[in-house]
């Protein structure tokens, strides 16, 4: 059997009645009250997420000489100090490795923050490809709570003063947190204003209390996690991204610099110039049934693609899902049939993203 890692918030999260499964190579809590209920309280309030199973990295030395620009999708080197670029790490023939995100703390200094089941993986790659400087596995040490919701500012003013308070998206800032230094960002993955904040492992408990404290904060697992980022068309790495899709087949191009060297670059010039043969597509279910990944995607009585994620939407009232067909069948307004043994349920393609009244840009 897997040994599965814990946060050092697992018993904190039994004790609240959690229903714990694994996910990435760690036992997490998948949702405490109720799926709904938890997304409710993130997009009317605010819902406080344990993300201890990320991993982190840290890069010290020169961005350039010692081949950090290189290695992603996007260039490290124009990142100013504060903020924080999303992105990819491919492999040769274009496929996503990882889609991560990147902090320049300083001039010679960045943090590199990616998925838990690749994080091993990531650590590696990276390594192989620097020419320089030292890259850090600091994952076992650093913990990190997201605070999402309408309402998270005004939580993180009461409970830290200034910290994060006039923060635009993706820019972060350091604060002195329990009595730590911890990095409080501007970013997340639920559609609604909030805040990431990394301190060291030792005082997770605390912070993770104290923010509970509030009653405006309700803890959440990954259940509604899951469903908040799909209702804004967010991309979730080992569904709806893997090393056999590339970022041009699911609708990323915006995250991917041509201007600059990146492995993997040439595959996707290739792929550009001979055109895709599958592209990443939203759609709408005409009624309250739920599409699932691996459900087959239906047009004209041929099976044309595959569902990759798919859920009950509480915001639209309707099931929603994404999907890679061929491109002739990406237009919106297409219609199409999601099957799965003997279930079937008519869609219709749309534009992203699903649920457009987020607190995000607050």
């Amino acid at each position: 059997m897997e040994q599965l890692k814990s946060t050092p918030l697992t018993s904190h999260h039994r004790a609240l009645g959690a229903l714990m499964a694994p996910f990435g190579g760690w036992d997490m809590p998948i949702q405490y009250e109720g799926i709904i209920a938890e997304h409710r309280a993130c997009r009317d309030q605010a819902a406080l997420f344990d993300i201890c199973h990320m991993g982190e990295f840290i890069f010290s030395g020169d961005i350039v000489k010692d081949g950090l620009e290189d290695v992603f999708t996007f260039s490290v080197a124009s990142i100013p100090v504060g903020r924080s670029k999303y992105g990819f790490l491919l492999n040769e023939a274009g496929g996503i490795i990882d889609d991560l995100i990147v902090f320049r703390l300083a001039e010679d200094k960045a943090m590199i923050v990616v998925n838990a089941a690749t994080a091993d993986n990531d650590f590696e790659v990276i390594g192989s490809r620097l020419k320089g400087g030292g890259l850090a596995n600091v994952t076992g040490v650093t913990g990190k709570l997201d605070l999402q919701g309408p309402h998270s500012r005004v939580v993180m003013e009461r409970l830290f003063g200034a910290a994060g308070s006039n923060l635009p998206y993706f820019k972060f800032t350091t604060a002195k947190i329990l009595g730590f230094e911890a990095i409080v960002s501007r970013t997340g993955y639920t559609g609604e204003l909030g805040y990431e904040i990394f301190i060291p492992n030792e005082k997770i408990v605390e912070l993770w209390e104290l923010i509970l404290s509030d009653d405006r904060v309700k803890p959440a697992g990954l259940g509604s996690r899951d469903l908040l980022r799909l209702e804004v068309g967010y991309s979730l790495y080992g569904s709806d991204l893997s090393e056999t899709i590339t970022p041009l087949e699911a609708g990323l191009e915006s995250f991917v610099n041509f201007d600059k060297e990146f492995i993997g670059k040439g595959a996707l010039l290739s792929q550009k110039q001979s055109g895709l043969t599958r592209v990443k597509v939203p759609f709408k279910v005409g009624s309250r049934r739920s599409p699932r990944h691996d459900y087959t995607i239906m047009s004209a009585g041929e099976n044309v693609g595959i569902v990759t994620s798919g859920a009950f939407s509480p915001m639209l009232g309707c099931g929603i899902g994404i999907g890679f067909v061929p491109p002739n069948l990406a237009t919106p307004g297409t219609p199409l049939t999601i099957c799965h043994d003997k279930v079937s349920m008519e869609a219709e393609v749309c534009n992203l993203p699903f649920f457009k009244g987020g607190s995000l840009r607050s």
